[in-house]
């Protein structure tokens, strides 16, 4: 089996961040803690919930420590909120 098919790990962390932007994505959030979180500053692949709605994302490492989480245009729709708005997000799965 290839290192990427790593079985899916139920998790259950929860977070407030703020909305932000930069060059990199068009919005995303800092993950606190997120290198200690996953063991690893490379991409992780996770499932889960931003107020109450569902995602999966890869988290992109910052180089600065914590992992970015993009966030979709249509998941801001969703849940109203933009840049410098606080969304609760709900980690339930790592699939990579």
């Amino acid at each position: 089996m290839p290192a990427t098919d790593k079985p899916v790990q139920e998790m259950d962390t929860t977070f407030t961040s703020q909305i932000e932007t930069d060059g990199a994505f068009a919005t995303f959030l800092t993950v606190p803690g997120s290198a200690e979180l996953f063991g690893t500053r490379r991409p992780v692949k996770v499932g889960g919930t931003i107020d109450g709605h569902p995602f999966t994302a890869t988290l992109m490492p910052s180089g600065e420590g914590p992992h970015w989480l993009p966030i979709k245009a249509a998941l801001k729709k969703a849940v109203g909120k933009d840049k410098g708005d606080e969304v609760t997000v709900h980690l339930q799965q790592r699939l990579s």
